[in-house]
C-alpha cells in the first residue's frame, strides 16, 4: 500500500513540478522583461525527499544561483515563482507585504501588469508604499494622522475620485456628485 501511495505521489509531484517549472519561466521572462529562471531537483531520485533549488538569469547576467541576486531580483524571482504556482492552482486571495519595496519603476509597471491578468480569480491585498502599485488598486486603505496623535483609517475608491484628485462625496440637489 506505502508503494503504491508513494508510486502514485511521486508522479502528481513530477507533473506537478513539470507545469510550475514551465510556467515560472515563462513568468519570469515577463516579469524581468526578459532572462531565464528554472528550478531544480537536488535528488531526481528521490523526489518527494529532495530540496528544489531556483537557478534564475536576468536579462543581461550570467546564471546565477537565486543567492547571488540582489534585493530586488530575489523579491522579482519569488513573485514569478508564486504565480507560476497560482496559474498551476489559483488561489482565491493573495497578501503581498510591501514585496515591490525594492522594485525599479520598470519592475513595478511590469508586476502591475502581470497581477492585473489574475485579477479574474485571485484578489491581491497589497501592502505598500509604492504610487504607482497604489495607482492599479481599484480600492485603497490607510491610516492618517489629522491632528497629532490621533489615527484615522482611510477607504477610498477609485471610482470615487474626480479628475482633480479630490474624493466625491455626495450628490448635491441636482443629483450632480460634489467634491470634498
Amino acid at each position: 500500500m506505502i508503494k503504491t501511495i508513494n508510486a502514485s505521489t511521486t508522479e502528481l509531484f513530477r507533473e506537478t513540478f513539470n507545469k510550475v517549472n514551465e510556467n515560472f519561466g515563462q513568468m519570469f521572462k515577463r516579469l524581468f522583461g526578459g532572462g531565464t529562471a528554472h528550478l531544480v531537483l537536488s535528488d531526481e531520485t528521490d523526489v518527494l525527499e529532495c530540496g528544489i533549488d531556483i537557478v534564475a538569469t536576468p536579462p543581461g547576467k550570467t546564471e546565477l544561483s537565486n543567492s547571488l541576486l540582489s534585493g530586488g531580483e530575489k523579491a522579482l524571482t519569488a513573485v514569478a515563482l508564486l504565480l507560476a504556482i497560482f496559474q498551476y492552482r489559483p488561489s482565491p486571495f493573495c497578501v503581498l507585504d510591501e514585496v515591490d519595496a525594492p522594485f525599479d519603476e520598470a519592475n513595478i509597471g511590469r508586476f502591475v501588469n502581470v497581477l492585473t491578468e489574475f485579477l479574474d480569480w485571485t484578489k491581491f491585498i497589497i501592502v505598500t508604499h509604492s504610487k504607482k502599485t497604489m495607482t492599479a488598486s481599484t480600492t485603497l486603505y490607510g491610516i492618517t494622522m489629522q491632528e497629532s496623535g490621533v489615527s484615522k483609517q482611510v477607504a477610498v475608491r477609485f471610482e470615487d475620485v474626480n479628475d482633480k484628485g479630490e474624493i466625491i462625496k455626495d450628490k448635491d440637489s441636482s443629483g450632480s456628485r460634489k467634491a470634498a
